[in-house]
């Protein structure tokens, strides 16, 4: 990746502002090469003061950058593809949009050109390079989606998919990872009911997600495998998971996950 071009992030929302930190604290893109663009630009003074370019004009955004990150809501969309449409050219942009539901072919027929477009499903964790981000683009051999993959594997883990899995992938990664800090929550209220103050309960049950996140992830092995060395026959591990599994925990999880990817499925279904 050329550090010479610049980046626009077209809404400067949470995900928008997440993505942005990721970039800054990667060192991919420095700050005055990174456009934030939010209608009451006041509200982003906080990286006005760190360099990146600040502005309310979206068009000026994309006429002076090569990557157009769209991180706006999906009722925002069609009225943020029109005004940039102009500014848009198939020879110098890639599109990566992060609008959930919002299709590619629905996405190039409001451009009105046959610009390379990427569809990326990052979650909150990327401000602080631990992003899961799904990506896809209309192959999978899509040169626009080597420029995607070095942008988000510089702030997390990346994942191709096929186009069609980018609901689901909403669900799980994007909406999942509040499923999870709920779970944290949860184990800490646990942790203050059997003695511990309320900041310690929750940093030892953070770590200890972590830790068991991490165990997945680098050593590829299932869950019930790890889980199977910590549970002993009579023991307290598997006497405490049974109660969790006798009210419904694994169930709770697997339906919130399905009832996320079916709402998201309604979010933008014009294509």
């Amino acid at each position: 990746m050329d550090s010479k071009k610049s980046v626009a992030i077209l809404g400067g929302g949470n995900i928008g502002l997440a993505i942005a930190k990721g970039l800054e604290t990667s060192r991919l893109y420095p700050p005055e090469n990174i456009y934030i663009t939010r209608r009451h630009v006041d509200q982003l003074d906080e990286f006005k003061d760190k360099g990146f370019k600040i502005t309310g004009d979206n068009e000026l955004a994309v006429k002076n950058s090569e990557v157009i990150i769209i991180a706006v809501q999906p009722k925002q969309l069609e009225e943020l593809l029109a005004e940039i449409s102009d500014a848009v050219n198939k020879d110098k942009h890639i599109l990566i949009s992060i609008v959930s539901g919002a299709g590619i072919k629905m996405i190039k027929k409001i451009i009105g050109k046959n610009v390379p477009i990427v569809r990326a499903m990052p979650n909150t964790a990327i401000a602080i390079q631990e992003s899961m981000t799904c990506l896809s683009a209309e192959t999978k051999t899509d040169s626009s989606l080597k420029v995607a993959r070095k942008i988000f594997d510089s702030v997390g883990k990346t994942m191709i998919i096929d186009e069609e899995l980018m609901v689901p992938a909403t669900a799980l990664c994007a909406c999942g990872i509040a499923f999870f800090l709920r779970a944290v929550r949860a184990a800490s209220q646990g942790g203050i009911e059997i003695g511990f103050h309320s900041d310690e309960a929750i940093f030892m049950a953070a770590q200890t997600a972590l830790g068991a996140a991490s165990l997945l992830v680098k050593t590829k092995s299932h869950p019930e495998s790890e889980v199977d060395k910590v549970t002993t026959p009579r023991g307290i591990t598997i006497s405490g998971l049974n109660q969790m599994e006798h009210n419904g925990f694994s169930s709770a999880m697997i339906k919130g996950i399905t009832t996320s990817a079916e709402k998201a499925q309604l979010l933008y279904k014009k294509e």
